[in-house]
């Protein structure tokens, strides 16, 4: 609803997180006596453009009640988010040397109880602006539907969109519809003189694509009026991923199924996953090199087991690990690991059961093949057997395969031996497509340790 939301809101959605991050700063270097020097300008300025694209999707409905957890949750690991990576910045630049540990330390502590507190602040302020009755716009919905029914929610549900809602225009009567408690105003015909009445600001028409004669008809009726008019596209009757809208050369456009990383989403996951591979190589350079020689006089064979997988959009890529096994499996008909399986080497079991024999995998997302989080990458073989049985197994491949996924922090990690394992880990992976952010990355990246030593399903 971000095309018709009011000015102060939308303002107050893009500005408020990065004004009050970078105001906690500079009132930090104040109450420490320091001054605001050339390197700690630079600081904020990119904190500012960071922060903008990392916390501009805040949710400010009034209700907080029953979301002040979720709030608080997506606010901290947001800024934990953002913190780390400028600290990766810093150390990469070498300039973390330059700022007081007292006042960085101040400022990690403080700037989320604030934007905790401001974030509730704006939630009341914002009702109570809105709920003037001089500022609220009335709207009616064209179509009972489920759509329909939807949006009427989210009108009632959220005071800050500053929308009085006053019913449904529909040809069928309330026994047709099979409602009792909606608000039926009358029939198509009846829009445009209700409309010229009754001040009528905002129409929605929610009827599905095939209504297109009568759409039209409407239309053409309601030129007459100073009413802002929204067609609602029935496009949830499909399995959305990533649903956004755009032009083309002045054509829109509705996407239906789209990879989350596009435009600023791409650039802020690579460099997320430069960043963090490049710190994670250089810390485990020496456990690799250890792991790499007991690999080697564990038993006859490479150190490196390269194996073809499905990447980005389908793509064969070469995915390392350390082997693991006597023998090296890579054809068309490759057989799933499994407890007690005999062609896993003493050592092997164990790097498996600790998952580092998945750390080659690092060099992979420095490379530009893997990421850090994503879908887990399945053998070629078993790509093919699941595309035929899954429907949307390859939705999957829209972005890069990761070294773990939402679907293993949820337990859904090792040997897939009934085709129902495999959609539920499916249905995971999907779930991460849609709904994706650098705070949901950072969480499963936190919760991956955690789940990896306390399963026992890796084998």
């Amino acid at each position: 609803m971000q095309a018709i939301e009011r000015p102060s809101v939308l303002l107050v959605k893009s500005l408020l997180n990065p004004i009050v991050i970078v105001a906690c700063f500079v009132l930090t270097v104040h109450f420490y006596g320091l001054k605001i020097e050339k390197h700690y300008f630079l600081l904020l300025v990119i904190t500012f453009l960071i922060a903008s694209l990392i916390f501009d999707e805040i949710d400010l409905a009034p209700d907080f009640k029953s979301s002040f957890l979720r709030l608080s949750g997506s606010i901290f690991s947001r800024w934990i988010f953002l913190f780390g990576f400028l600290a990766i910045l810093g150390f990469a630049a070498k300039m973390s040397d330059d700022f007081s540990r007292k006042l960085v330390l101040t400022w990690f502590l403080v700037t989320p109880v604030v934007l905790v507190t401001f974030q509730l602040l704006a939630r009341r302020l914002l009702k109570s602006v809105v709920s003037q009755e001089n500022s609220q716009r009335r709207a009616i919905i064209v179509g009972v539907n489920e759509l329909g029914l939807k949006l009427a929610e989210q009108f009632e549900s959220t005071p800050y969109l500053g929308i009085s809602f006053a019913g449904f225009f529909d040809d069928r009567s309330l026994q047709r519809l099979g409602v009792s408690d909606i608000k039926l105003l009358g029939k198509m015909d009846n829009v445009a003189e209700f409309v010229r009445a009754n001040s009528v600001h905002l129409i929605y028409i929610a009827l599905p694509m095939m209504a297109q004669p009568r759409i039209f008809g409407l239309l053409d009726k309601l030129r007459d009026t100073t009413a802002s008019i929204y067609f609602v596209p029935d496009i949830f009757v499909f399995d959305l991923i990533q649903a956004r809208f755009g032009t083309i050369n002045g054509i829109p456009v509705v996407a239906v199924c789209e990879s989350p990383f596009h435009g600023i989403n791409r650039v802020t996951k690579r460099l997320m996953d430069i960043a963090l591979s490049s710190l994670i190589l250089i810390l485990i350079s020496p456990l690799m090199l250890v792991i790499a020689i007991g690999v080697k006089l564990s038993s006859p064979g490479p150190v490196i087991f390269k194996q073809r997988r499905y990447g980005l959009d389908g793509e064969e890529i070469k995915v390392y690990k350390f082997r693991t096994m006597t023998v090296l499996e890579d054809g068309g008909n490759v057989r799933q690991a499994s407890k007690d399986d005999k062609r896993i080497t003493r050592f092997g079991g164990f790097l498996r059961r600790t998952s580092l024999d998945e750390l080659p995998q690092f060099i992979n997302v420095l490379q530009g093949r893997m990421s850090i989080v994503g879908p887990r990458p399945h053998a070629v073989a078993h790509n093919e057997l699941y595309r035929t049985q899954i429907k949307g197994y390859m939705i999957r491949h829209k972005v890069k395969p990761g070294i773990t996924g939402w679907a293993q922090v949820n337990g859904l990690r090792g040997e897939t031996d009934t085709l129902q394992k495999m959609k539920a880990r499916i249905d995971f992976d999907l779930d991460y497509l849609r709904n994706w952010s650098p705070s949901l990355d950072l969480w499963i990246i936190l919760r991956t340790a955690g789940v990896f030593l306390k399963q026992d399903t890796a084998y």
